[in-house]
């Protein structure tokens, strides 16, 4: 008792003394303090049996769970991104909804697989003999413009070209239907189903003009057949580039100070940032060109993603002003012979699309209410054929196509992403560069349509 008398005597003769301790002794417990937190955090996750975590006698925050379950809070900048003035960048914003694959490249290599052609065309006429002699065969061999597409065993529908009814002496109102037997350098050998009599020989093949259409059709085997002829598909390969989209904000630490009659903050100017970027960036998925460029004052290549309007797999021309009749054909050629969606989206210029609000549609094709899908409003136009959704893209105006446009089967719009859009702040006050806040918007992705008979250029005369 005296010497804590004693010290406490000599701690008030020195109060430079007391400050001193009482620095220690706030260095000490702020230590303990900090000690005893991190071992309730670490203590609060418990590791469990067949994976995860649990919680114990501790609040479940944003902290913890980002510590004990990485990746599980989403960050906003992709909803961000797809809430941006999504009408102005239609292609952009489906390809945010579409099937998005992490490209470990930035060089992408894909396979397309497509049908195998159903038709051919007659390249010279065939013409039936004017008397055959009994017993003789009643094969033909015609010659087509691509016979690979026939193969034995197949059946040929004959367009424009109508068979016989039995006895081969009167025409059918039924279409000629063939059977290939063989296969050459030379053309098809086939047989009539409902073929004409030529002298005492029944089931002739009848002259067939030029450029006639033959539609195979199934395969017919005998009883005893237990093979058939081979059939197989093998890939065709592509490549398109990832491109590397940056957009960069920055502004000075006294114009974020300064006061300023309406609100705008740097939020703001990311949210300009982004859109001005989609703008770009829609105009490459679009129209941009594959290429690889070397910039001599970087010492480093430049690569150029290729768009998807050169990608597509076919082209409909129209005349001057767009009709119902053209609107028909228009809805036949893009939902026939692709094997694709029956709903499918259509992006054109403020002309096609003027097009389409000036026609009277009939009960064949139908102009519906307006309809959000994938963020976007559009009209609906249907038809036997499938329907349409239609959506102005003011792109095609920028690039003097007004009069053009584009149907996109979303259900085969692939999206290969390298990087993931996302924004980084730049340190330039501690590098000793600017005294500014900086952010960085980066992506790094392609567009690719993986069956590209199933989309469409739109064009005018």
């Amino acid at each position: 008792m005296k010497n804590i008398k004693r010290i406490a005597a000599w701690v008030r003769r020195n109060p430079e003394v007391s400050v001193l301790l009482l620095i220690v002794l706030t260095v000490v417990v702020v230590g303990v303090l900090a000690g005893s937190h991190s071992d309730l955090l670490a203590a609060a996750i418990v590791p469990g049996v067949a994976g995860g975590s649990h919680v114990t006698d501790e609040p479940l925050t944003t902290d913890i769970t980002r510590e004990a379950a990485p990746g599980l809070l989403l960050n906003e900048i992709d909803r961000q991104v797809v809430k941006i003035r999504p009408m102005a960048t239609p292609v952009d914003q489906l390809s945010r909804y579409a099937q998005r694959k992490h490209a470990g490249s930035m060089i992408v290599d894909y396979y397309n697989v497509d049908t195998k052609p159903t038709s051919a065309e007659l390249s010279e006429a065939y013409e039936a003999p004017e008397t055959m002699n009994e017993g003789a065969s009643p094969t033909a061999t015609l010659v087509v413009s691509n016979p690979e597409v026939f193969d034995r065993s197949d059946t040929i529908l004959v367009q424009g070209v109508y068979g016989f009814e039995p006895g081969g002496t009167q025409r059918s109102t039924r279409e000629l239907v063939l059977y290939v037997t063989g296969r050459d350098a030379n053309g098809l050998t086939v047989l009539a189903a409902n073929g004409r009599r030529i002298g005492g020989v029944e089931g002739c093949v009848p002259s067939i003009p030029a450029g006639t259409q033959l539609v195979r059709m199934g395969r017919a085997a005998t009883e005893l057949d237990v093979m058939s002829p081979q059939f197989e598909a093998l890939p065709s390969k592509a490549q398109n580039y990832c491109q590397i989209f940056k957009m960069q904000v920055e502004q000075s630490t006294l114009q974020r100070l300064a006061n300023k009659e309406v609100a705008w903050t740097m939020t703001d100017h990311e949210e300009a940032a982004i859109y001005d970027m989609r703008l770009g960036m829609e105009k490459s998925f679009l129209f941009g060109v594959k290429g690889r460029l070397w910039d001599s004052e970087k010492k480093e290549n430049v690569m150029l993603t290729g768009g998807i309007w050169h990608q597509a797999g076919k082209t409909f021309t129209y005349n001057e002003e767009l009709d119902n009749d053209q609107v028909v054909d228009l809805m036949r050629e893009a939902f026939t012979g692709n094997k694709g969606s029956k709903r499918k989206v259509l992006i054109g210029g403020s002309r096609l699309i003027g097009m389409f609000n000036k026609l009277d549609y009939t009960r064949v094709v139908s102009s519906g209410t307006a309809v959000t899908k994938w963020g976007i409003d559009f009209t609906e136009v249907r038809s036997k054929f499938g329907t349409l959704y239609l959506v102005l893209s003011e792109t095609f105006d920028e690039v003097g196509m007004d009069t053009c446009g584009m149907v996109i089967d979303p259900e085969y719009l692939q999206k290969y992403v390298h990087v993931p859009f996302n924004v980084e702040s730049l340190s330039l006050k501690s590098s000793g560069l600017r005294n500014t806040d900086a952010l960085v918007l980066t992506e790094a992705s392609c567009l690719v349509l993986r069956y590209p008979g199933a989309h469409m250029r739109i064009v005018q005369r």
